[in-house]
C-alpha cells in the first residue's frame, strides 16, 4: 500500500539532531545545557501546578506575560510565548513567511533555521561568516532583496560564540526596508559581558519591525520544560500568538518561568559561574595550542575540518559536532559545565593534541 507524500519541500528539510547523551549527565556538554539544578522555589512552584493538570493550561499565558513585562518593563500585548524560543521563530515565519518569500541568515548559525524556514516553503538565503566567525552584516544586507520577508541575527552566535556589534546592528537594521523583519536571537544574552555587543530590546523600542527572541532554556535552567518568548511590535506579537498552538506552554512551565524570573539574585551568581567557566576553558584550550574565537555565551567553539572525529577523541565527554571544513563552518562545541567537567574536557583535549 501506498502512503500519502508529505509536501514536496519536505524532502530539502534536515533532521535535526540532538546532541549527544552522555554516560551522566555532568559530562554531556553537547546541548548548551545548564549544570546546576533549577533556581531556589521553582520546583515547589511547578509541582504545584501538577495537582491540576487535568485541567488545560492557561492559552493566553498571562501570568508569564506579565511577569516578563514587569521584569522588561514592556506592555504586555508585545509578548508571545512558546515551547523555546525555537517554536517562536517557527510560529513567527509561519505567520510572515510562504513560497516565493525569502528569510536570510548567516551561517554557520543555529542549525533549527533552516528546518524553521523550509517547512514554510520560503527559500533560505544564507551568508557565510566572517573569518572570525562573526556575522557578515554588510554581505547580509547585500543579500536582501525585494522578496527577503526575515532576517535572522544570532548574537551570541550558536554555534560559534562572538556577539555582533551593537552599533553595526543598529546600522544594518537602520539600512534595511522596515517592511522585513529583523529577528534578533539572543537565546545566550544572559552570558553576555562585552560592552560593545548588541542590546536586541534597546533596537526593538526603536525600529517596528525588530523583534528580540529569547529563552528560559539556557541561563534559567529550564530546558526540559520548553519556554521561550518573542518582544516585538504588539502587531507582530498578535500574528505569531495567532500562528501559535493553543495551550503550547504548559502551567507547570510557566509556573516554573515566572518562579526563575522572581530569582534573580540567584541566577545572577549562577550565570557568573558559568561565565568564569567559560573564561577557563578558552584560556586553558589557548594555551593547549587550540585555536578558539571569542565567546559570549555558554559554550565555546573549536573550528576543525575533523568535527565528528574530534567529538569521538574526546569521549567520554560529550561534545557536539559539526561536520564539514572549519570554512563551511566545521568545527565542534563545547558547553560549559562544572567545575569538573571543565577539567575533564581540558584533559581529554590536551591528550588529544598529544596523542596519549
Amino acid at each position: 500500500m501506498t502512503v500519502p507524500s508529505p509536501r514536496p519541500v519536505f524532502d530539502a528539510i534536515p533532521g535535526y539532531k540532538a546532541g549527544r547523551p552522555a554516560e551522566h549527565d555532568e559530562l554531556k556538554l553537547s546541548s548548551n545545557e545548564n549544570p546546576f539544578p533549577p533556581l531556589p522555589g521553582v520546583v515547589e512552584r511547578a509541582a504545584a501546578e501538577l495537582a491540576r493538570i487535568n485541567r488545560y493550561p492557561d492559552a493566553g499565558v498571562a501570568r508569564l506575560h506579565a511577569a516578563l513585562s514587569r521584569h522588561l518593563s514592556r506592555p504586555e500585548d508585545t509578548f508571545a510565548a512558546g515551547t523555546g524560543s525555537v517554536a517562536v521563530l517557527f510560529s513567527l515565519l509561519d505567520a510572515y513567511c510562504g513560497p516565493g518569500d525569502e528569510v536570510v541568515t548567516a551561517w554557520r548559525s543555529f542549525e533549527a533555521y533552516p528546518i524553521a524556514v523550509t517547512v514554510t516553503g520560503a527559500t533560505h538565503v544564507t551568508v557565510p561568516l566572517r573569518a572570525d566567525h562573526t556575522h557578515d552584516l554588510d554581505a547580509m544586507a547585500a543579500a536582501v532583496t525585494d522578496r527577503t520577508r526575515v532576517v535572522v541575527v544570532c548574537t551570541p552566535n550558536n554555534p560559534t560564540g562572538p556577539v555582533v556589534r551593537h552599533d553595526e546592528l543598529e546600522r544594518f537594521v537602520a539600512a534595511l526596508p522596515s517592511s522585513v523583519l529583523v529577528v534578533v536571537d539572543e537565546a545566550y544574552v544572559e552570558f553576555v559581558r562585552d560592552p560593545d555587543a548588541a542590546r536586541g530590546l534597546d533596537l526593538q523600542a526603536r525600529f517596528d519591525n525588530v523583534l528580540v527572541l529569547r529563552t528560559f532554556s539556557k541561563a534559567y535552567g529550564l530546558a526540559g520544560l520548553r519556554v521561550g518568548y518573542l518582544v516585538g511590535h504588539p502587531d507582530v506579537a498578535a500574528a505569531v500568538r495567532k500562528a501559535t498552538p493553543p495551550f503550547s506552554v504548559s502551567d507547570v512551565a510557566q509556573a516554573a518561568a515566572v518562579a526563575s524570573l522572581d530569582a534573580a539574585d540567584e541566577l545572577a551568581a549562577r550565570v557568573e559561574e558559568v561565565v568564569q567557566g567559560r573564561a577557563l576553558l578558552l584560556e586553558g584550550l589557548r594555551a593547549q595550542g587550540w585555536t578558539l574565537p571569542d565567546s559570549q555565551a555558554n559554550f565555546v567553539w573549536l573550528p576543525s575540518d575533523q568535527g565528528p572525529q574530534l567529538a569521538e577523541a574526546f569521549w567520554p565527554v560529550a561534545v557536539r559536532p559539526f561536520p564539514g571544513a572549519v570554512a563551511d563552518g566545521g568545527g565542534v562545541r563545547v558547553s560549559v559545565g562544572t567545575t569538573s567537567a571543565n577539567e575533564r574536557l581540558l584533559d581529554v583535549a590536551a591528550r588529544h593534541l598529544t596523542g596519549r
